[in-house]
């Protein structure tokens, strides 16, 4: 991922922790939409003195001010990933939980044909799929 969590942090002025640190690297480096539980696997895996609270206060901090967004994708926890304006799609498998980001350039521009034809300009798209793989 192209975004810095701890950049992002820094120009929010947080202090930046040891466990603040270690925390945004492994949320700038996530590939995935991981809840605070991943959050913790991960962060421990780096520096183990980091606890549970830690990271659910921390990430209650970065949503609070702007820099991560909680998504429910479907499953009993939140998941996050970067805050950001631009348009977003996911694709979710409601067996396993897996989330897929992915582009859809003429479904974007049918869209924005949609609410134009309405009289409105989209500013932001944001959509989620969810679906499972069929029986064989």
């Amino acid at each position: 991922m192209d975004i810095s969590i701890e950049r992002l942090c820094i120009e929010n002025g947080l202090k930046m922790t040891g466990p603040r640190r270690v925390i945004a690297r492994v949320l700038s480096e996530a590939t995935d939409h991981p809840d605070v539980e991943e959050l913790h696997r991960r962060a421990n895996r780096i520096d183990n003195r980091i606890s549970l609270a830690t990271v659910y206060r921390t990430v209650r901090l970065l949503e609070a001010k702007g820099i991560l967004s909680r998504r429910d994708l479907g499953s009993r926890r939140a998941r996050y990933e970067p805050s950001g304006e631009g348009h977003h799609f996911h694709l979710v498998d409601k067996d396993s939980g897996n989330v897929i980001e992915f582009e859809a350039p003429d479904v974007e521009f049918s869209l924005r044909e949609i609410a134009r034809a309405r009289g409105l300009e989209i500013d932001v798209i944001k959509i989620e799929l969810f679906g499972r793989r069929p029986a064989l």
